[in-house]
Order: C-alpha cells, then sequence, then structure tokens
C-alpha cells in the first residue's frame, strides 16, 4: 500500500487532490481512499488530507502518520511544519517552491529523495489562480510514478468542465518541468 499526505492550506485544493489522485488509481483498477483531516480551520489555515492507494481493498481508516510520499501545497508550510515527520526511508517529499531542490533537502534536513516544481508560478501562469492542487498532481506523478498521467483527465473533466482543458495543461507543465534529486 503507498500512503500520501497532503500540507495544504484551506482553500489551496489539498482535499481535492487527494480525492482526484484516488479517482485515477481507481479508473486504473486500484482500490483508493482519501480524506481530510481538519476541524474548524479558516481558510489559509494548515489542513492535511490523506491518500490510500493499492491492488487489494483497503481496510484501515486511520491518519496516515508515516507516509511514502508528502506532498507540499504551499512552500511556507515548509517553514512552520515539519512536513517531513514521519516520512518512510524511501520516501519522497513533492513541493512548490522556489527554491532549487538541493536548498529544499537542505532545509527539510532529510536524506529523501525531493521533487520541486514551482507550481505557484504555473498556476498563476495557466489558471489565473494561486491555486497549486492539480498542478502539484503532475509533479507527484513524476516524482512517484505512481499513476498515469491519462488517468486523470476523467475526473478533471468531471470536476472542473469547461476549465478542465487549463487544469490539464498545468498538471502537464508541473509534470515536465519537476527537478528530483
Amino acid at each position: 500500500m503507498i500512503e500520501i499526505r497532503f500540507h495544504g492550506r484551506g482553500g489551496q485544493g489539498a482535499v481535492t487532490s487527494a480525492e482526484l489522485l484516488a479517482l485515477a488509481a481507481i479508473w486504473e483498477g486500484k482500490y483508493a481512499q482519501a480524506f481530510p483531516s481538519f476541524g474548524p480551520e479558516r481558510r489559509g489555515a494548515p489542513v492535511v488530507a490523506f491518500c490510500r492507494i493499492d491492488d487489494a481493498p483497503i481496510r484501515i481508516r486511520a491518519n496516515i502518520y508515516e507516509p511514502d510520499i508528502v506532498v507540499v501545497l504551499d512552500a511556507s508550510l515548509l517553514k512552520i511544519v515539519n512536513v517531513a515527520a514521519g516520512l518512510k526511508p524511501n520516501g519522497i517529499v513533492v513541493t512548490t517552491s522556489k527554491d532549487s531542490p538541493e536548498k529544499v533537502k537542505e532545509s527539510l534536513k532529510v536524506k529523501n529523495r525531493v521533487g520541486v516544481v514551482n507550481a505557484d508560478k504555473i498556476a498563476m501562469e495557466v489558471l489565473g489562480l494561486p491555486i497549486t492542487n492539480t498542478t502539484m498532481l503532475g509533479s507527484v506523478v513524476k516524482a512517484s510514478g505512481l499513476v498515469k498521467k491519462e488517468s486523470f483527465i476523467p475526473s478533471f473533466k468531471e470536476r472542473f468542465g469547461r476549465i478542465a482543458d487549463k487544469n490539464i495543461s498545468a498538471f502537464e507543465r508541473a509534470y515536465q518541468e519537476t527537478v528530483i534529486i
């Protein structure tokens, strides 16, 4: 089973990212679940969402404390939240940042692989909004190979309707621009 923990801020789409990743896995015939973990936080407050993917039915329903993959949708969280807490030794952190992957890895103090893309820039240029959820999914796919890129298209079209193509473009661009060390 692969367990993914998403860190974001309220309104950035961390919950939507987890759901879309689960739907892509289901589209491929895998088992998946996605769920948020937040209380009465307001827009902009740190939030966490989770996703599990497996080839067998998933029976566990607890939060993820030892993820295989950590996804960070807001670079400011790297300084205020220990996003790498519990990350498995062979796990990967995938984040948006203007900084180099080397600098991000150094600041996180991890030996794990790190994938970095400037998702904020891509989201603003392609979507016109600083919402990095679909953009970061492209980065996750590049860093992990967890699901195929094409598996996101049906759920993007259903979820985003007339703006699905913009989200697909942001996803694809992040896939291309992600650097992994």
